[in-house]
């Protein structure tokens, strides 16, 4: 079997005693499973192994696959030089995983390689591997700012690449869980903390993947995990596998989550195909509220299928419903997957009536926001879409006007402009809500602004 096995690890510097001097022995169970991971390690010998790395290049839509023959690295940022690796890169099984990515136009490569030394989220694991007496090579991978369900499809993608280069390979998913579990840590403490890692470690510990893909992104980011990513991956690699999944040990004395999980793949599966699952189960959502979608949500969602399928120009409906015939400033938001897809809007109205202000700004947002790709065709199902039809805006004294739930916001500094729609999810102030705005329009935090407010009819 191709994959011999899966494991996720953390990755805390410390755990290293040249780097921790002592503070290690915090940690004592994890540094008991980590070596139990290893011995499996060894004994298994792999030709290669994988390791997914949220310190490696990170892109926010692209996949990184570390190039070249190999990459050094040490602890010298952590106060331990002395500690050091040099590793040698498997070349034909990265290029196998990247030809699968060219050919389906997944957004995966080699590009872009910013800093070639090996990260700390690849060194712990390799710390602890190379105490034994190990030869392999080794693939190490980033992840992106894309959606779980491409963090998944890139697993599957790697586990084809083994398949193809007939490698055995061990898959390491290297990730901390939340680092807001207790007061006296260095990022403090949230309840989504705790409930992040008690969730995750549950799912892992029964090997129920298919879960991971539907944790909740707002307290993933409020949790401020690290590994949730690179552990879908993992998922993917072992698509329609049955796996016997074990929970070795869960800490958080320090107020970051780190546990430590293995996997052994067995037979196939043909009800372990989560992802497939997934989308067939979103899809079909999607289409259930396509029925009770209102007329502004449905042009759009119109407008934007007709010119997915090719038609470039698309004029206004000759009967535009009443409530459609003002004027007004729109904005059409598409999301994939939970996460924003999307989002072009105008702050005053350009067209003769709202429904031109809908189809020009739907097919902007699926095609022309800087932020993204394009919109593809084969994505269209799985599409949600507001559209926020905006009041006209006011000019206000300070930020004591607004109202985060109530009112969007628009910060001006001469020709530059910045805008925030009302009742965003993970926006919860006012100042929040203002220096996002700063940001998008490039005005720094203590650059003067006058501030105007709005109100919105959101259409969902």
């Amino acid at each position: 079997m191709p994959v011999l096995a899966a494991y996720v690890v953390p990755h805390p510097p410390m755990i290293v005693p040249e780097v921790g001097k002592g503070s290690e022995e915090q940690i004592t169970r994890t540094i008991q499973a980590y070596r139990q991971v290893a011995d499996e390690i060894a004994a298994l010998c792999p030709e290669t192994i994988v390791i997914s790395s949220p310190h490696s290049v990170m892109y926010s839509d692209y996949f990184h696959i570390s190039p070249g023959k190999g990459a050094r690295g040490d602890f010298s940022a952590f106060g331990a030089g002395k500690v050091r690796f040099d590793e040698t890169y498997d070349q034909e099984l990265a290029g196998a995983v990247c030809d699968l990515a060219r050919t389906s136009g997944f957004p995966a490569g080699t590009l872009g390689e910013k800093h070639p030394e090996l990260d700390h989220g690849t060194m712990v694991p390799l710390y602890f591997i190379r105490r034994h007496d190990l030869s392999f090579r080794l693939v190490r991978i980033g992840l992106s700012g894309l959606s779980l369900p491409d963090h998944y499809r890139l697993g599957e993608m790697i586990r084809e690449a083994v398949e193809k280069t007939g490698r055995r390979i061990v898959y390491i998913a290297s990730g901390d869980l939340s680092h807001k579990l207790q007061p006296y840590g260095p990022y403090g403490y949230a309840e989504e903390g705790p409930a992040y890692d008690g969730k995750v470690m549950d799912v892992l510990g029964r090997g129920a993947f298919g879960e991971l893909l539907t944790f909740d992104e707002n307290l993933c980011e409020k949790a401020a995990e690290c590994g949730h990513r690179s552990f879908v991956i993992m998922a993917g690699l072992l698509d329609g596998m049955a796996v016997e999944a074990k929970a070795l040990s869960h800490e958080d004395v320090t107020g970051v989550g780190y546990g430590i999980c293995t996997f052994h793949p067995k037979e196939k599966d043909e009800s372990r195909h989560f992802l497939r699952q997934y989308l067939d189960k979103e899809a079909e959502e999607i289409r259930e509220r396509q029925g009770h979608e209102d007329p502004f949500v449905r042009l759009a969602r119109e407008t934007i299928g007709r010119y997915l399928r090719g038609e470039k120009r698309i004029r206004v409906p000759e009967n535009v419903p009443v409530e459609m015939q003002g004027r007004a400033g729109v904005f059409v938001s598409v999301h994939e997957h939970g996460r924003l897809r999307g989002c072009i809007g105008t702050i005053l109205p350009t067209e003769k009536n709202i429904a031109g202000e809908i189809v020009r700004n739907a097919v902007s947002a699926v095609s022309q926001d800087p932020r993204f790709e394009p919109v593809r065709p084969d994505e269209e199902a799985y599409l949600t879409i507001h559209v926020d039809v905006l009041s006209q805006p006011e000019r206000i004294v300070s930020e004591k006007d607004l109202d985060v739930r109530r009112y969007g916001v628009i910060v001006t500094n001469g020709r530059r402009r910045g805008l925030l729609l009302p009742d965003l999810d993970g926006v919860d102030t006012v100042s929040q809500q203002v220096a996002i705005a700063r940001r998008k329009a490039g005005i720094g935090k203590d650059e003067p602004v006058t501030l105007e407010r709005f109100e919105v009819i959101r259409h969902e």
